[in-house]
């Protein structure tokens, strides 16, 4: 578009700002006009002259380029959503931190530093209702509140603890792998320093001095604008030594993970940022008492940390007052999958999947119809379409067999085979297995042959009663996340479509 800008000789009338995602991926690659907010979209550099001819009033006869019809203030996938997380991603330029300090950037941790105590911060997340949006959904005031009252023996550890570091930390989980997820690489890539602020805000409440935000290898554009943010915020005083003048010290390191999904549980990520091999350790203790180096740690995810400076803001009152009773505030979801719409969209809880898939996400694409759609990651489970009336929140989902998860929703039609969707997802668990527990390295594989035995015809009712025993023993006795949820997609396939196998095995 820049280049349009200058074939066009409109330098000194147009200017071009790049902004970060803008949500609809499928229309992709999207322009805004503003100030009248038209959106254009699948624009190309062939066609990036029509809109500024259209600015000038010089129409061509036939344009090969017209509005988008998917008009922010028109279009359901636009304006069903309710936008916390996302509300400066795709408007601000990520690497200009000027620009986000102009749409009330640092605002809450000025606020904070100035006004509140750290006791009264993490009240105010309290009663917002607030949880983790990483996947469990535990209560981030609860969280915060263990650490901050949490103290560190300055004896325990100290040997293996590097000099000079804090007796607390803080960590961002951004290790986002499940596969189709894309929710915390956009709003890293997209809104940096709104991650950063609200890690300072939560590390001023549990009274910590040192973060790190642990991101995957594979997010090479979400590293760079991070390094790009912390040290804008370093220049102007926002990261450091005495924040706004007050005595407040907060630094921020980036440590980058080698892909591996198992990192993704907090206590093998953890080890992964000591140096050490990702893999998890039994819980208690839990990070919130001894965590990183021993000491007490509070790991939350990206978008736990970017609903924070909002809520600071505008309000505990307000935030509780979006949602269902018990899964307030929104939630970021990454459409995917055999639907129309792929995208970034960010909707309030209490939305059902009916609205998401069909009116937001438009439905299969030639008026095909849906079959599942799956949530949470390898984690997750596969929700069939005759409950998508269900509410969209952390109750509803896990009475259907499914997980919120990170945010992650797949859309299946019905040329899908359940049986090999799930064979996908145990495959993807038996190779990202750290291989510490047995039943997590043995069981995922056997329970990869096994389902491939029944996908490839070869299989028994034997051997479906037997899949289905020995994905109760690996959930039942893996020591850590990944392999207690690794059945999920099986049980839940077999729950809702357990036809898709009986059509497969013999008697």
């Amino acid at each position: 578009m820049a280049e349009a800008v200058n074939q066009a000789g409109m330098t000194e009338k147009v200017g071009v700002s790049s902004v970060g995602c803008m949500g609809l991926c499928s229309r992709g690659s999207l322009v805004r006009v503003d100030p009248t907010g038209i959106l254009y979209d699948r624009v190309t550099t062939d066609n990036a002259l029509e809109i500024l001819s259209s600015l000038a009033g010089r129409e061509s006869s036939e344009p090969s380029l017209k509005p988008s019809q998917y008009q922010p203030d028109s279009h359901p996938f636009f304006t069903k959503q309710l936008k916390i997380v996302l509300e400066n991603s795709g408007k601000i330029d990520p690497e200009k931190i000027e620009e986000y300090i102009a749409a009330d950037g640092y605002l809450a941790l000025h606020q904070v530093l100035s006004e509140m105590t750290p006791e009264s911060v993490v009240d105010v997340i309290t009663r917002s209702g607030l949880r983790g949006r990483g996947g469990a959904g535990y209560p981030t005031g609860l969280k915060w509140a263990t650490v901050a009252k949490a103290k560190s023996d300055s004896s325990y550890n100290e040997k293996n603890r590097p000099n000079g570091l804090s007796r607390k930390f803080i960590i961002c989980n951004a290790d986002e792998g499940d596969p189709g997820a894309f929710m915390d690489r956009s709003v890293l890539e997209s809104d940096p320093h709104r991650v950063i602020e609200g890690m300072a805000i939560a590390a001023y409440a549990v009274g910590a001095s040192q973060g790190y935000i642990y991101v995957r290898g594979e997010y090479p554009l979400a590293i760079n604008h991070l390094q790009t943010a912390i040290r804008q915020a370093k220049r102007l005083g926002l990261l450091g030594s005495q924040i706004f003048d007050v005595t407040f010290d907060f630094k921020i390191e980036i440590r980058i993970g080698a892909g591996a999904f198992v990192c993704g549980e907090e206590t093998a990520l953890m080890a992964s940022i000591e140096g050490k091999r990702g893999i998890p350790r039994p819980r208690p203790p839990y990070p919130a008492e001894s965590g990183l180096w021993g000491c007490p740690t509070l790991i939350n995810n990206v978008e736990t940390f970017a609903n924070v400076p909002t809520i600071i803001r505008r309000g505990a009152d307000w935030f509780s007052g979006i949602g269902t009773e018990k899964s307030k505030g929104t939630k970021v979801f990454s459409l995917a999958g055999k639907v129309c719409n792929t995208g970034l969209i960010e909707v309030p809880m209490g939305i059902t999947l009916q609205q998401i898939v069909e009116e937001m996400g438009g439905g299969v694409p030639d008026g095909g119809k849906v079959k599942a759609v799956q949530t949470g990651g390898p984690s997750g489970g596969c929700i069939p379409a005759t409950a998508f009336d269900t509410s969209v929140d952390y109750e509803s989902l896990t009475e259907l067999g499914s997980i919120m998860g990170s945010g992650g929703a797949i859309v299946m039609d019905e040329s899908t085979n359940m049986v090999e969707v799930a064979r996908f997802f145990m495959e993807f668990c038996m190779d990202e297995s750290c291989g510490k527990c047995i039943p997590c390295r043995a069981g995922t594989v056997q329970l990869y042959q096994l389902l491939t035995k029944i996908y490839e015809g070869k299989a028994s009712i034997k051997d479906l009663t037997k899949l289905e025993e020995l994905c109760d023993l690996v959930k039942q006795t893996s020591l850590c996340g990944l392999g207690q949820s690794a059945p999920n997609p099986v049980f839940s396939t077999l729950r809702y479509f357990r036809d898709d196998y009986l059509t497969l095995v013999s008697n």
